[in-house]
């Protein structure tokens, strides 16, 4: 199959343009905001009330941005190619050429939930359920923005859906972009759609977050299989091994972990945040 013709940039004016990159990031983060708002309002899923208002996820939408952007892009330079940006330490601020790590999105956001709850006296664990139910979203758009951006292609392939990239070289390869979407985004938002609407599981925090890990965890050591490695980096062992794989199987071992703990739990209600 040959690669669609979709232009990475959108509108462009000038020296002004709307990227599609951009434009996933931002859908993430507003659709991902309006789900948190959705979950804070079904009373039902909470054992006693939600930990957070409607002021609050307003509030906290700023600093899961920043988490997404800082760390996400802090990880790539840190995991994925140290070396070139140590020599050209400009380009570290050229995040409209992507370059983006989700380990690292996902530690900044952490570390930036963990944050906003301290400030405001809310239950990180609860906090962390919402931010993480509602990740599923952002991963969605990220990776068909990759898939636009022609970018993290997969291996070569001989499947009737290979695609041939216009920087991948002659030969089809997996669209192993178009597979994350499916498995981080879809399946893994349905996965915990069910653990919080069917089985109530926001009720004992630190579930959701746990699933959310593991989930991801196995979800991309799969995709890995189908994906090209890094060129910078290559296999680091064999002719399998990527820095996807040993990046991503703790996720799985902690998040699962994390599920069998919290699940064994009594329900307990949620430190909600002082109204204003």
């Amino acid at each position: 199959m040959p690669f669609p013709d979709i232009d990475p940039v959108l509108i462009e004016i000038g020296p002004f343009a709307i990227r599609w990159y951009a434009l996933a990031y931002i859908a993430g983060l507003v659709l991902g905001w309006r789900y948190v708002l959705h979950l804070i309002s079904t009373e039902r899923l909470w054992q006693d009330k939600p930990p957070i208002n409607r002021a609050g996820v307003d509030d906290m939408l700023l600093w899961v941005a920043l988490g997404v952007i800082l760390g996400g892009r802090i990880g790539y330079v840190l995991f994925y190619n140290p070396g070139h940006y140590a020599a050209h330490p400009v380009e570290i601020f050229y995040v409209w050429q992507g370059g983006m790590s989700f380990h690292g999105g996902a530690a900044g956001v952490l570390v930036a939930t963990y944050l906003f709850s301290r400030t405001r006296n809310i239950a990180f664990a609860s906090l962390m359920d919402v931010t993480a139910a509602a990740a599923t979203i952002g991963l969605f758009f990220g990776r068909i923005a990759n898939f636009i951006n022609s970018e993290l292609w997969g291996r070569v392939t001989d499947m009737p859906w290979g695609v041939i990239f216009p920087n991948g070289g002659p030969l089809p390869r997996h669209p192993s972009q178009l597979y994350e979407a499916f498995l981080e985004g879809i399946v893994l938002f349905i996965l915990l759609w069910l653990l919080t609407h069917r089985f109530t599981a926001l009720k004992k925090p630190g579930v959701i977050t746990g699933a959310f890990i593991c989930g991801y965890g196995v979800a991309r050591i799969f995709v890995e299989f189908f994906r090209e490695p890094d060129a910078q980096i290559g296999y680091l062992a064999g002719n399998w091994l990527t820095m996807g794989m040993v990046l991503s199987a703790p996720m799985a071992i902690i998040g699962a972990g994390l599920v069998w703990h919290f699940a064994r739990q009594p329900a307990a209600p949620a430190k909600a945040a002082p109204r204003k």
